[in-house]
């Protein structure tokens, strides 16, 4: 691609009341039936202001949007017919929007070609922006570099107004508010020549789209004459495919190893941030089989995924980022931390059913236990049990005693022998 975000933004930051320098506004009104309803054509800086804002973002929203996705650069094909809608474009572009003639046959066509079951309004703006130059530190001179002569086109849905309650003033009560036909945000729209690099490039098309999931194939190539082209939501849907049919009837395998895929992607994309100064590189069939090489699935699945990634994709390859959905890789990401902790709480369960089935030590007998067992001696006591509980512990001039309460008469032994007392 060509046309870059800085051009972009070039022409966007222009579309303001005080930059603005759009010097004609053309337009019709078509209903579902396909009939023209209503034709303009007048001066717009002599719209009232209202009117002048509204039509303003019109024209700025089809400047909207990402590159790849919503703003797409087309090129005319090499045929007879796209050279003639090539031609016909230059004269539109060439006669400022005043030739009438010209301007019912652009209606028409798109009428044509244009699919759409409601009403909806199509415009064109022309305009004339001197492009001044810019120095090495993106400073303008007061040189001018090139008269960019353009126009824009944006096709707008008309839908009646939600209905609802209002407040009626001439009844002085709420009622049901009266249905208005709306104009819309553009759904379909191009600027002709396209902007690239801060010149006019005749040979191109900067086509806007709203929905990057719907091109409207038919229009780009029956009503422009130019080769199609996907968008990046596109892209990621054809590879999900792709991903999905080698499984087969095994979705739910597909789906595990699409959210591991997609955060392999995420890793791609990554590495590729970190060389600023290198350009995004193509996802070839090979970069495909190294970044799916880790992710658990049959062998004939794995091959078919390559094989039917490059027949689908053909020559035009897209990037690891068109094909990066960002809000599945974190989705992977999450179930992959879920899974992990999972399998820690299994094997922590298994050791526990394990310890459990062990059986216990058998007591051992006072008796039988050596005196000697490491660095301290052990003191063992046997006494009736009904004296138990009046054996304790106690310091005697400073020292841990075991204190054990005898009666007058009573004696006791140590170790088989008969104590001092």
């Amino acid at each position: 691609m060509n046309i870059a975000k800085r051009d972009v933004l070039e022409l966007r930051r222009r579309l303001t009341k005080r930059e603005c320098s759009i010097s004609r506004m053309s337009g019709c009104y078509v209903n579902g039936m396909k009939e023209i309803l209503l034709r303009f054509n007048e001066p717009f800086l002599d719209l009232e202001e209202e009117e002048f804002y509204k039509y303003l973002e019109i024209a700025k929203k089809s400047l909207s949007g990402t590159l790849g996705n919503n703003l797409l650069e087309l090129n005319f094909d090499r045929t007879e017919d796209a050279a003639e809608r090539q031609q016909f474009l230059l004269a539109l572009k060439s006669s400022k929007l005043q030739n009438e003639a010209l301007l019912d046959r652009f209606y028409e066509q798109v009428i044509a070609h244009y699919t759409c079951s409601g009403n909806y309004l199509i415009l064109v703006f022309h305009d004339v922006y001197d492009v001044m130059t810019r120095t090495r530190d993106n400073a303008k001179l007061d040189e001018s570099e090139e008269i960019y002569t353009y126009m824009i086109c944006a096709i707008c849905p008309v839908d009646l107004s939600k209905p609802g309650l209002g407040y009626r003033e001439d009844e002085n009560r709420i009622g049901v508010c009266a249905r208005d036909w709306i104009v819309g945000m553009p759904e379909v729209g191009f600027v002709y020549p396209a902007f690239s690099g801060r010149s006019s490039d005749v040979n191109a098309v900067m086509y806007y789209v709203k929905n990057g999931a719907n091109t409207h194939p038919e229009f780009v190539t029956d009503f422009l004459g130019c080769q199609t082209q996907r968008t990046a939501a596109q892209d990621k849907k054809l590879f999900q495919t792709i991903v999905e049919n080698a499984f087969g009837e095994e979705q739910e395998q597909a789906e595990n190893a699409y959210l591991k895929i997609q955060r392999n992607l995420d890793g791609v994309v990554a590495v590729q941030a970190e060389q600023e100064d290198q350009p995004e590189e193509a996802m070839t069939p090979a970069a495909v089989a190294d970044m799916i090489a880790d992710v658990e699935m049959p062998e004939p699945v794995r091959a078919e995924i390559t094989r039917a990634y490059a027949a689908e994709f053909g020559e035009t390859l897209p990037t690891a980022g068109r094909l990066l959905d960002a809000k599945l890789a974190a989705e992977g990401a999450k179930r992959a931390h879920t899974l992990e902790l999972e399998r820690k709480v299994e094997t922590l369960q298994a050791q526990l059913a394990r310890q459990t089935a062990q059986p216990a030590p058998e007591a051992e007998d006072p008796d039988d236990v050596p005196w000697d067992e490491g660095p301290s001696a052990r003191v063992v006591v046997q006494v009736p049990e009904e004296r138990r509980a009046a054996v304790h512990a106690q310091m005697v001039d400073g020292r841990r005693c075991l204190v054990i309460p005898l009666e007058t008469d009573e004696t006791a032994r140590i170790n088989g022998q008969d104590a001092a007392l």
